[in-house]
């Protein structure tokens, strides 16, 4: 990538690996959290302290861009895959009822961040059209929630393979996840800590380009 460039986003599908590529415009982002706190009733005291109930998952909300214009498709085609995130997948079930649910999704943006989650809400602004009406350009809002406990802040340095920074690897064609896990840590049996620390849903199915992270192995 040249120097100065604007660094692209993904979106992927955690249960089928499909990653949808987009411009991200770094202007701006909405990070929250919510913690839960009961009023205490004071007796006798003007103030209680209030009790803690426990704290609710990140939110993150993004703008992202899409323009097919010099393509000349209609930019639907590669957005449709954003909302395909929002529907059912049989790869996925709940484990209480078993009944199918949503994919997870991991949002990436460059090396050095990543949020684990859920989409809750997506809406997608046209912005450009051909003379004959087609869409080629559109901003998609997405809303998502946390859905693992893991670092949310970029990693200062993501390439170093120490315990202050998680190194990273991208898959190539042909690779497994057994071959990757014998290159980073030495041992094919890994891949099993590879793949849950990718939340992978099924591992023996990697895309060409797909970032993963490689945490040190549980001493």
């Amino acid at each position: 990538m040249a120097p100065g460039s604007l660094e692209e986003a993904t979106i992927t599908n955690l249960s089928d690996q499909v990653v949808v590529h987009c411009i991200f415009r770094p202007k701006e982002y909405i990070i929250a959290k919510q913690n839960q706190w009961t009023p205490a009733k004071a007796a006798g005291a003007h103030v209680e302290p209030p009790k803690f109930n426990g704290g609710q998952p990140k939110t993150l909300q993004v703008d992202l861009m899409f323009d097919t214009y010099e393509a000349g498709t209609d930019v639907r085609q590669t957005t449709s895959q954003l909302w395909g995130m929002m529907k059912l997948t049989p790869k996925r079930k709940d484990r209480a009822t078993g009944k199918s649910e949503p994919p997870h999704v991991e949002f990436r943006w460059g090396r050095m961040w990543s949020f684990k989650s859920v989409i809750t809400s997506i809406s997608e602004k046209f912005t450009l059209f051909t003379p004959a009406g087609m869409p080629v350009r559109s901003i998609v809002t997405l809303q998502m929630l946390q859905a693992a406990d893991e670092d949310f802040w970029p990693r200062q340095n993501p390439t170093s393979g120490s315990r202050e920074g998680y190194a990273m690897h991208m898959v190539k064609e042909g690779e497994t996840i057994d071959w990757i896990a014998f290159l980073e840590y030495g041992s094919s049996n890994a891949w099993r800590h590879l793949a849950d620390a990718n939340n992978l849903d099924d591992p023996g199915r990697l895309r060409p380009g797909l970032r993963l992270v490689v945490p040190p192995l549980k001493e």
